[in-house]
């Protein structure tokens, strides 16, 4: 085996198709074109094994909140592995960095949540929601209510309950999923979705108390008394940063409430910033019963997740014995250090309150101007995430066919041009680090007109547009 520092693109290539298995991934058209190898980072750029260097504008994956390359992290680690690199949270056992940064989340997060729940991945703590939920209401004396509402098109992570309670239909076409007494209501989005029955517009408001009303719908279909919990991110993230509208959480709140259901935040892509807030829960107006979290915790340094669990939750499983579950990693000691480093980075350098009033209002600004290109139907942002739904008729709205794959043509342009930018369907997102200048944002809006610019043109060329 060659040492790291001699092997060419080719030969990482080649040992990459010859042994790893990639998330959601063709590994047959993969192998066909070879994969990408990032080989260093710094602030809000990546370099490949070429050497080109490339704007990160999702943050890695939604995570790498406070940029690449923070020392402050790296030095957290490097203490803790040398002072004590792992011990479990079993057997009536704790360590330093687990208990300080429970402390320290219960300090950041809305007055509810005293107490956390460890996990390793969003995919857990969501998979952790399902046990909390469904233990809760038996320890109520409720056993039949384990009914779990989500949205379709929602992202709850991979694992067979994160991906059941996830909306994608895609993923549901694979392992038998959804687990049974998860069930979905369709998403708030107002540009697929707010018409009436003639067709017409409506306008956010009304959509948004219309959206919510379909929660309403489902519970009474399904009968209160075996509705245990409503999931649901501030925020859907993976879905194409569909931002609902204004009058959406107020009245998903109001639903809850009336029906006495417990109330679950996403914030595995939300959480640590990114809307403006520490949480979008409280961008969004919503009280919570549950939070999960992960991603920006660790600004993806180290993997951590959690759930934050709310006084109505955690009075009664205090209460309530042994509650089985639990995972190896739950409080790992370095991942919790270096998450004890990236929240006080975060506090110090006040990362959460230039989102809410610098850079996020200046991402909306400069978005905005994008909503002027031929090939955008809707510019949407909160907080540091953003689409731009690409269209064929700006006017009416309509959606170029699906076996063109624009929105993949387009992604092709902004890796070309040294941009990553995802693409969902012919939606294309952003979550950048939340360290980033307004002189950044100006370089990401100039990269992302040139991609659209030179998308055009493809359509043009093959006489689509």
């Amino acid at each position: 085996m060659k040492p790291v520092a001699q092997r060419t693109t080719a030969e990482w290539q080649q040992a990459d198709s010859a042994h790893y298995l990639h998330p959601f991934t063709d590994h047959t058209a993969l192998a066909q074109k070879g994969a990408r190898i990032i080989t260093r980072a710094d602030d809000i750029y990546l370099w490949d094994s070429e050497g080109n260097k490339i704007l990160d504008a999702m943050s890695g994956l939604w995570c790498v909140n406070v940029g690449y390359g923070r020392q402050e992290l790296i030095d957290a680690a490097t203490q803790q592995l040398q002072t004590l690199p792992f011990y479990n949270s079993f057997f009536n056992t704790a360590t330093p960095p687990a208990i300080e940064l429970a402390e320290l989340l219960a300090q950041i997060t809305p007055p509810q949540f005293q107490h956390v729940f460890f996990g390793g991945s969003g995919s857990e703590s969501n998979d952790t929601v399902v046990r909390l939920v469904r233990r809760y209401w038996d320890l109520q004396g409720q056993p039949e209510r384990k009914v779990i509402i989500s949205r379709r098109n929602a992202y709850h992570g991979s694992t067979m309950a994160g991906a059941s309670l996830g909306g994608m239909h895609e993923m549901h076409q694979q392992g038998g999923l959804p687990i049974p007494d998860i069930v979905h209501i369709e998403q708030p989005f107002w540009f697929a979705l707010g018409r009436d029955e003639k067709g017409l517009r409506l306008s956010r408001d009304d959509f948004g108390k219309k959206a919510a009303g379909w929660l309403e719908d489902k519970i009474k279909a399904i009968g209160p008394d075996r509705v245990a919990a409503f999931i649901g991110e501030p925020v859907q993230g993976a879905g194409g940063v569909i931002v609902p509208p204004a009058t959406y959480w107020p009245e998903i709140q109001r639903i809850c409430d009336q029906y006495g259901i417990l109330l679950v935040s996403d914030e595995v892509i939300t959480g640590f910033g990114r809307t403006g807030q520490w949480f979008g829960c409280e961008t969004m107006g919503t009280k919570p019963d549950l939070m999960t979290f992960a991603k920006g915790v660790t600004s993806g340094y180290i993997p951590l997740g959690g759930v934050m669990v709310g006084e109505r939750v955690a009075s009664v499983l205090a209460t309530g014995g042994e509650f089985a579950h639990g995972y190896t990693y739950s409080g790992h000691p370095v991942a919790c250090a270096v998450a004890l480093a990236n929240i006080r980075l975060i506090q110090r350098e006040g990362l959460v309150e230039r989102v809410r009033e610098d850079t996020g209002p200046y991402l909306a600004q400069r978005y905005a101007e994008l909503a002027d290109h031929p090939l955008v139907g809707e510019a949407q942002t909160c907080g540091l995430m953003a689409a731009l739904q690409l269209v064929r008729d700006k006017t009416s709205g309509s959606a170029f066919p699906s076996e063109l794959a624009v929105g993949m043509m387009c992604r092709a342009h902004c890796f070309r041009v040294g941009l990553i930018m995802r693409a969902v369907g012919d939606r294309m997102i952003i979550a950048p680090p939340l360290s980033m200048s307004r002189a950044q944002i100006d370089e990401m809006v100039a990269l992302i007109r040139r991609c659209l610019d030179l998308t055009l043109a493809e359509l043009q060329q093959k006489g689509v547009f």
